[in-house]
């Protein structure tokens, strides 16, 4: 608990904190002596509970407690006022505050109320666990009736309507993975980093449907367009995950109840050149993906059936529909990207041709210069010299 103290004479402001202090060690005690300081410890504190005086220079306690109260509603307000000021006091309580103490005061009074203030809060605090716990278990009762009723299974009594109402617009989310001795890990990590995503952009949730497939929907926030929200979750996806993996996203639906027959289109789509053809939408995103995991990983062996593999689609296949998108074949277009990379680190650095070659994706040094030389006409060293010349 953190509790604020405002007021402009020191003796009083210092004695109430060490009154608090030294009854409840356990309780922070942070102090201001004006509204403008007491502005700034709000800003940067949670604070539980303020004791405010009225009558201070510049802004007042009133003028303060009334700027903020919107703000910070969940703040208990203590006002401390003279016998004089008695109606400001009656003010500040019609503006929120809860109770106020009359000068002079005595340290029994001071122990009372922060008695009673701790026992609030630590209540406040039970409720706000019991709540967070109530909504977690829902979370994932919710989630897991929405599995089985995907899978076709029986979901007994429980009704998709809240759901439903939840999303009445929102984009199909799938997620899969190659099949591997860790995939039960696999699938874990996915589910959380794509939760977290979610719940960063709107509100949702994805969950492991078979062994190596993740399905979910989520409801993008305002403001959120589905291109910015597909391009961040395959980076949050890369940066955890190091095996191949194929992820979709639908365009904007509205029929929640057509859920189970759109996954099973994008799970029988996985399967590429096997149902025949991919759709003009599907190969955009194939080949997008494949784009994004080539130029975060064309330093590694990145041999076309691996990345046709990242994306499920037969080897021949994916190298039409590559050319088809980029207007260059495979081969082509990774060697690009490296030789470019190549090149601007021996503009920009000073490390070694051998290690810039690894940098580009080349270990052996003899075949990075070949093919450097092939490229530019010219070897590494020679690029180097007439780029610093």
């Amino acid at each position: 608990m953190h509790i604020l103290v405002v007021d402009d004479e020191r003796a009083i402001r210092e004695g109430i904190k060490r009154t608090i202090n030294h009854s409840f060690p356990q309780i922070t005690v942070s102090t201001a002596a004006s509204a403008a300081e007491a502005i700034q410890v709000l800003m940067h504190n949670r604070i539980h509970a303020v004791f405010l005086d009225i009558m201070m220079p510049g802004m007042n306690g009133l003028v303060l407690l009334a700027q903020v109260r919107s703000t910070h509603s969940n703040i208990k307000w203590m006002v401390v006022s003279a016998h004089s000021e008695f109606a400001f006091a009656q003010e500040a309580i019609r503006l929120g505050a809860r109770d106020y103490f009359l000068k002079p005061f005595g340290k029994d009074q001071i122990i009372q109320a922060v008695t009673v203030l701790e026992s609030e809060w630590k209540e406040e605090q039970r409720q706000m666990s019991d709540q967070v716990l109530l909504e977690t278990n829902l979370k994932y009762l919710r989630e897991a009736v929405f599995r089985r009723w995907i899978q076709g299974l029986d979901i007994g009594r429980f009704d998709l309507t809240a759901i439903k109402e939840e999303h009445d617009h929102f984009h199909l989310l799938a997620v899969k993975l190659e099949s591997s001795r860790e995939l039960t890990l696999r699938n874990f990590i996915v589910e959380n980093v794509m939760s977290e995503y979610i719940g960063m952009n709107g509100k949702g949730f994805i969950v492991s449907v078979e062994g190596d497939f993740l399905a979910g929907v989520v409801t993008l926030a305002e403001g959120v367009e589905p291109e910015q929200f597909r391009s961040g979750a395959v980076s949050h996806l890369n940066s955890c995950l190091k095996v191949p993996y194929q992820f979709l996203m639908s365009g904007l639906l509205t029929d929640f109840y057509a859920i189970p027959a759109e996954l099973r289109k994008l799970h029988v789509g996985f399967e590429g050149e096997r149902i025949g053809a991919v759709s003009p939408e599907a190969k955009d995103d194939v080949i997008d993906i494949a784009l994004q995991y080539i130029k975060s990983n064309f330093q590694e062996n990145l041999s076309l059936e691996l990345v046709a593999s990242v994306v499920f689609l037969n080897p021949v296949y994916f190298s039409k529909l590559f050319k088809q998108r980029t207007g260059s074949g495979y081969k082509e277009y990774v060697t690009q990207l490296r030789m470019e990379r190549a090149a601007e680190l021996l503009a920009s650095t000073e490390l070694t041709v051998t290690r810039i070659g690894e940098l580009a994706g080349y270990p052996d040094v003899r075949h990075f210069t070949q093919v450097f030389r092939k490229y530019y006409n010219m070897t590494p060293s020679q690029h180097r010299a007439e780029k610093s010349g």
